[in-house]
């Protein structure tokens, strides 16, 4: 079973033009917004579950590293996670991207829901991926697979700087060697291909040999 990764808080606040924006959508749907739908990227569970049957939806995941003072990945960061049904599985920080939400602002939001607000995560003005991973309901059709959804995801190599103390279901987070981290065990571990996802990463900034 892939991992889950939790909707955001309904009662958290958002940004005020993104709200116009989506409310003038709906109402050109001829559908309105519930009074109390103060998050403008909250979907209900029965909304996310249409979405999910009718269109791919995008999602961030991030590969934590730790680099030295040449810009060298030294250590990369691989969570521990408990799923609502109850199992531990390792994973990467992952997360949908919200309506009216930047590819940078949905890092860092995922980064600091899994790592907690002082991991000061290094991100550019402009992040780019090292990769697109697309997850399938169908096992087999590429590496990834997420029995949920068709799911798109941009994928990056995230240094953080500070103190990680993960929260939400992210139980804590295992500081490997990237020979470690690409290792056929801790694939055999990683829901959904992620494993390759690991691999792929390191492979991008050198990390490997």
């Amino acid at each position: 079973m892939p991992v889950r990764t939790p909707d955001p808080d309904p009662n958290e606040s958002g940004d005020e033009s993104r709200r116009d924006a989506l409310s003038a959508f709906e109402s050109s749907m001829g559908r309105s917004l519930p009074a109390d739908a103060a998050n403008p990227g909250w979907l209900s569970d029965v909304e996310l579950a249409e979405a999910r049957r009718r269109i791919p939806m995008l999602y961030v995941e991030a590969i934590p590293v730790r680099t030295d003072g040449m810009g060298a990945v030294t250590q990369v960061g691989i969570l521990l996670r408990a799923t609502p049904m109850g199992e531990i599985t390792r994973t990467i920080v992952s997360g949908r991207v919200r309506y009216g939400e930047t590819v940078r602002d949905a890092l860092f939001r995922h980064l600091e829901n899994d790592l907690g607000p002082m991991a000061f995560p290094l991100l550019p003005p402009q992040p780019a991926p090292f990769t697109v991973a697309e997850y399938f309901p169908i096992p087999g059709v590429s590496a990834f697979h997420d029995d949920r959804q068709h799911a798109v995801s941009l994928a990056f190599i995230v240094p953080v700087t500070g103190t990680c103390e993960p929260r939400q279901d992210a139980l804590e987070v295992t500081w490997m060697d990237p020979a470690e981290a690409a290792s056929d065990s801790l694939a055999a571990e990683m829901e959904g291909g992620r494993g390759t996802l690991v691999r792929l990463g390191l492979a991008s900034v050198g990390a490997l040999r």
